[in-house]
């Protein structure tokens, strides 16, 4: 069984006005400083315990009431008709690609399962993904068990999978757990950074997707 993980944003979806904006409001909300726009970026992918371990500190005594501020401005950002996680151009494609080429599909992401199932659902697409892998129950890339708990879901070896990520997190993850990456240059972390951890490809747009994959398969 073959098995392709996607990373949520910054890989699927561009949701980065809407962290930015709530990161903005959660440190706000405790007449803190917020972090830059830069900061905020390069933490895109972890949970959101390790994202604000990451921004302040681990033992900050205020990152409970952070991530309990971020949740609630992303909930009311998202009820907004003008604040939408667009998908990428050529994503839907390639997932209805694999999709119709009997390839299981899968998600490793920061978010939470609630976030990850609003945003598929509103595109249309979460019936195409047959493992759905969150912080809410794994522990944060670039722990491998976001990816072993996808392939064992669906019954897939790690040679039969890929991991396809914008972060230096998602492509650590896919080492630590023995699979092929591909890294993605639209999103949050820079390609620089991203060939520092040595992804087996990296790719400037989705149409490049398929041909890597069949590279990677061997077909």
């Amino acid at each position: 069984m073959k098995l392709v993980i996607f990373d949520c944003d910054g890989t699927l979806v561009d949701s980065q006005h809407l962290i930015v904006a709530c990161m903005n409001e959660a440190f706000a909300s405790l007449r803190r400083q917020a972090p830059s726009r830069e900061a905020t970026l390069s933490i895109v992918g972890l949970s959101l315990h390790e994202a604000f371990a990451t921004l302040t500190s681990p033992d900050d005594q205020d990152i409970p009431v952070l991530i309990e501020a971020y949740k609630s401005a992303f909930h009311a950002q998202r009820l907004k008709p003008d604040n939408a996680e667009p998908l990428y151009e050529g994503a839907r494609e390639v997932v209805e690609w694999l999709a119709g080429e009997q390839v299981a599909l899968g998600i490793a992401t920061g978010k939470s399962q609630r976030g990850v199932r609003i945003v598929m659902t509103h595109h249309g697409l979460l019936d195409r993904f047959s493992t759905i892998q969150t912080a809410d129950d794994a522990p944060s890339k670039p722990h491998p068990g976001m990816i072993q708990q996808a392939m064992a879901a669906v019954g897939a070896v790690p040679d039969e999978t890929v991991m396809i990520g914008d972060t230096t997190y998602d492509i650590d993850m896919a080492h630590a757990a023995g699979v092929a990456s591909i890294a993605v240059s639209w999103g949050y972390h820079a390609p620089q950074a991203l060939l520092r951890s040595r992804p087996h490809a990296l790719v400037g747009a989705y149409a490049e997707v398929p041909l890597v994959l069949k590279g990677l398969w061997g077909r």
